[in-house]
């Protein structure tokens, strides 16, 4: 773990071969940020039972570039009702030790969906 004080984390999976790498950049991918923070921002929402919808990006810095193939991690925390910060960091395992890098931080929000009343919807 990158951050004691980001004590959960959960994998990310973005293929080697996503079509976003293929005009970003020509000649030398990398993974737009936009890709990486929806990702971060759905598996979140998934692990937590939240809407992801309803998740918003309160802040994020991109600190490195990541490189098709490269295994990435999300490391989070609570800070508040609905709010987690959050450090996306890729790992190099080609070398014998392993290798690790914050490639994105920041803070993910989600609002609560109000759940539907029972006479909503009906005839």
């Amino acid at each position: 773990m990158t951050d004691l004080s980001l004590p959960l984390s959960l994998s990310l999976s973005i293929a080697a071969d996503h079509p976003a790498y293929a005009g970003h950049f020509p000649g030398h991918p990398i993974l737009p940020g936009v890709v990486l923070l929806d990702a971060a921002l759905y598996a979140l929402a998934s692990r937590e039972g939240l809407e992801a919808a309803s998740g918003q990006i309160k802040s994020a810095k991109f600190l490195s570039p990541v490189s098709p193939g490269e295994a990435l991690r999300l490391d989070y925390a609570a800070t508040a009702a609905g709010m987690f910060r959050f450090a996306v960091v890729a790992t190099e395992v080609a070398t014998a030790v392993a290798n690790e890098r914050v490639v994105a931080s920041g803070v993910l929000a989600f609002t609560s969906v109000a759940p539907t009343s029972p006479e909503e919807g009906q005839p």
